[in-house]
């Protein structure tokens, strides 16, 4: 099996991880899964995004759109939190593409490579232009990304 393939299969399954961690968001309309992988495949952190601890995630909050925004913790800040090992060289494998200040904190941490599910079109749409100063920070800094 050459090593594209054996990498081609370790993305899959932490895209789908990364899916499984995305149900786990209370948000009612946009959920998102992250996981960080280390250098070892067994150094793994999980991130969604989500109000921090603390904060209470009641219906009235997760409903009102703007509320909901000023509150939540993306994905991504939550995986970065969360990693109990170094980041320098890890990858990230996320549903959804980052956000400008997430690709700014991916790039901070030394993260290697950006793995996303593929994009729903009505999401690509209405987020086009984020997700394009994303990709455009990402390689400035080096950081391999699919999306």
């Amino acid at each position: 099996m050459s090593s594209s393939t054996t990498q081609q299969k370790w993305d899959n399954r932490f895209l789908d991880l990364a899916t499984h961690v995305a149900a786990w968001s209370k948000d009612p309309s946009t959920k998102v899964g992250a996981v960080l992988v280390g250098s070892s495949k067994t150094q793994v952190a999980l991130g969604y995004n989500g109000f921090p601890p603390g904060l209470e995630d009641s219906t009235k909050r997760l409903t009102d759109r703007a509320t909901r925004l000023r509150y939540t913790l993306h994905a991504e800040r939550n995986v970065l939190d969360n990693a109990a090992f170094p980041t320098k060289g890890a990858t990230l494998y996320t549903t959804h593409p980052p956000c400008n200040l997430c690709a700014l904190s991916l790039a901070s941490k030394g993260i290697r490579r950006v793995v996303c599910a593929p994009m729903d079109p009505s999401f690509a749409g209405r987020w086009a232009e984020e997700i394009s100063l994303s990709r455009e920070i990402l390689r400035e800094v080096d950081i391999e990304c699919n999306f």
